[in-house]
């Protein structure tokens, strides 16, 4: 098929061992020990397979993990962002590690493990292959997607707003394989309602329940649900009262809501933020905000799709696009306006389940394509400058 697809197949072998050592080097997002063991993995992944011309720069983490951005010195290629977590929602021991035939199933390994090994290994197959890289890849990989990108988000935007593309090594959409070209944005809001606490027998008249006024809040929440629109508004966690007798005085629930707009966002959270207690002797407390925008089908990112669905089919792979209501720290990238495309992680199934895996025989062909992507965008950067170039030259003429 091409000469990156034979390079992965003839390391067949090495690739899965680092793919066990890898998922064996469990990584929930809470225990910032075990998160950091596994980027000193990752950092040796590196240095074997791409060699030591990868700069690796540690961004410090006091209550998470730390972050690890690899990349060469200064390149006239354009940059490309291969962005990943290593994270996992797994607690340690919690998942068995085995393969069955071509299947390996394990914490993380499909979300997101493979998918960051093989962008490892795509730039190794081009190191390998080619004179000079197509690009200039940047590796950022932080360590807490999982719970919100708490601490990375910042990093990540100022990253990459110095690239021209991002690669998020997500992985496809499962039963599909179908790239991910549209995500939704989530957000969260708490909402606390103080109340006043009576005895329920002998004074019920002086007490503002709580948790009724919580009660009415949840229904117009849920009544916020627009399916049409991809809306959707979800009353997660209750909480409230402390006992049979008593008229409850506090009360409070978490809320989550995904959108497929911006525009949408705004509609959601301004209705959630000028909700107002039945009871006007109840006191309600609201915070929260949008965690991740949506990740839209933009022209950037639509034009990145193109490319890639062109480099598919130099390994006959057709490559189709979804839309998926999951959102990716690819979701800040495409807010910036920067071309994004998310899914580029090995096929298989089981995202936060426990039948958690991916199909290893799909890997080597899966990575070919990043590695045959970044050469399809490394030449229409190329002809692109060239075409913007002759025209000013016109002009100034």
């Amino acid at each position: 098929m091409t000469v990156n697809y034979d390079f992965l197949l003839h390391h067949q072998q090495t690739i899965k061992e680092d793919l066990l050592n890898l998922v064996q080097a469990e990584s929930p997002s809470y225990d910032k020990n075990l998160v950091d063991l596994t980027g000193n993995l990752i950092k040796v992944i590196i240095q074997k397979r791409l060699g030591k011309d990868y700069i690796c720069t540690e961004y410090m983490n006091n209550q998470y993990g730390n972050h690890l951005l690899f990349e060469k010195e200064h390149s006239a290629k354009p940059r490309v962002l291969f962005l990943c977590h290593f994270d996992t929602v797994w607690p340690k021991g919690e998942l068995p590690i085995h393969f069955e035939n071509d299947v390996f199933y394990g914490p993380g390994v499909f979300d997101m493990k493979a998918g960051l090994l093989s962008s490892i290994w795509a730039i190794s197959s081009l190191e390998n292959t080619l004179e000079t890289l197509p690009i200039s890849p940047v590796f950022l990989l932080t360590s807490d997607e999982e719970i919100g990108s708490i601490s990375s988000r910042e990093l990540i935007e100022e990253v990459a707003k110095t690239c021209e593309a991002v690669f998020v090594m997500e992985p496809p959409e499962a039963q599909t394989s179908n790239l991910k070209t549209a995500r939704k944005g989530m957000g969260m809001y708490q909402l606390e309602v103080q109340g006043i606490s009576t005895h329920a027998g002998n004074n019920h008249e002086d007490g503002v329940n709580a948790i009724l006024e919580i009660s009415y809040l949840v229904q117009q929440l849920q009544e916020l649900t627009d399916y049409g629109k991809g809306t959707t508004v979800n009353v997660g966690v209750i909480r409230g009262g402390t006992t049979i007798n008593v008229v409850p005085e506090y009360a409070s629930i978490d809320v989550d809501f995904r959108i497929s707009t911006l525009l949408e966002a705004e509609r959601i959270m301004q209705a959630i933020e000028q909700l107002t207690p039945k009871n006007p002797l109840a006191k309600l407390s609201i915070t929260g905000e949008l965690n991740r925008p949506p990740l839209e089908r933009s022209e950037a990112n639509q034009q990145l799709f193109k490319i890639a669905q062109e480099a598919g089919k130099k390994l006959n792979i057709e490559v189709n696009e979804s839309s998926v209501g999951g959102a990716s720290d690819g979701n800040f990238t495409s807010a910036l306006g920067i071309s994004t495309i998310d899914g580029l992680g090995i096929p298989g199934d089981g995202a936060h389940a426990r039948h958690e895996h991916i199909q290893f025989d799909m890997f080597a062909k899966r990575c070919a394509l990043v590695a045959e992507l970044c050469i399809a965008f490394g030449d229409k950067f190329v002809n692109d400058y060239t075409i913007n170039n002759n025209k000013e030259e016109h002009i100034t003429k």
